[in-house]
Order: structure tokens, then C-alpha cells, then sequence
């Protein structure tokens, strides 16, 4: 009894140390049929997560509807569109806030309203603005 086990013992001892092992004809086949099995399996697990994510879609859209909230994409190219639309009938560089030459004149009709105040103030103090 004893003998036999340990014949057993050293044909497994054999192959876990790297020895001949039985050569499973089939191994191939059964590879092959298992990495379809993983394949298949993968498959179902992203269509089951797709129509997840395209129900809880349906959901998100309701509420924006709802509120009227707009998702970033849609914000984002408004903006854009804005950008375009303001950009569209210039040729050239964007047009700026203030004319040139708009400032100097702002100053002289400031010297220009200052004078006409001083023109209506009593004599001693128009001196005193003078000065």
C-alpha cells in the first residue's frame, strides 16, 4: 500500500517540478472553446450595460426637459455658434469697444463744460478757477 502511494506521489512530484506531463489531446479544442466562452460572456456584459446606460439616457433627458437644463456639449456650442455669429460679417480682426479718437475728444468736451461753469460763477471766484 504504501508503495503505491508513493509511486503516485513521485509521478505528480515529476510533473509539478516540470517533468512529462500527460499531453491532453483535446487541449487545444478546449482552449479555444473557452476564449469563446470569454468572448461570449464579454459581449453580453457590454450589451447589458449599453442598454443600462441608454435607459438611465432617456431618464437624464426627462429631467432636463423638465428644467430646462442643457447638457455641456449643447452649452459648449452655443457658445461657439455665438463666437461664429459675431464673427461672421468681419473680414477682418474683431472691431474694438472704442473708436479711435473717441477718448480725446471726451476730455476736450470735460475742458469745454469746466470753461462754461466758470463762465457763470461770480467774478472773484472765476478768478480763483483761473489760477
Amino acid at each position: 500500500l504504501s508503495l503505491v502511494l508513493s509511486l503516485g506521489a513521485t509521478k505528480d512530484m515529476g510533473k509539478m517540478l516540470g517533468g512529462d506531463e500527460e499531453k491532453d489531446p483535446d487541449a487545444a479544442k478546449k482552449e479555444e472553446e473557452r476564449q469563446e466562452a470569454l468572448r461570449q460572456e464579454e459581449e453580453e456584459r457590454k450589451a447589458k450595460y449599453a442598454k443600462m446606460e441608454a435607459e438611465r439616457e432617456v431618464m437624464r433627458q426627462g429631467i432636463r426637459d423638465k428644467y430646462g437644463i442643457k447638457k455641456k456639449e449643447e452649452k459648449e456650442a452655443e457658445a461657439q455658434a455665438a463666437l461664429e455669429a459675431n464673427a461672421e460679417g468681419s473680414l477682418t480682426r474683431p472691431k474694438k469697444a472704442i473708436p479711435p479718437g473717441c477718448g480725446d475728444e471726451e476730455e476736450e468736451e470735460e475742458e469745454s463744460i469746466l470753461d462754461t461753469v466758470i463762465k457763470y460763477l461770480p467774478g472773484p471766484l472765476q478768478d480763483m478757477f483761473k489760477k
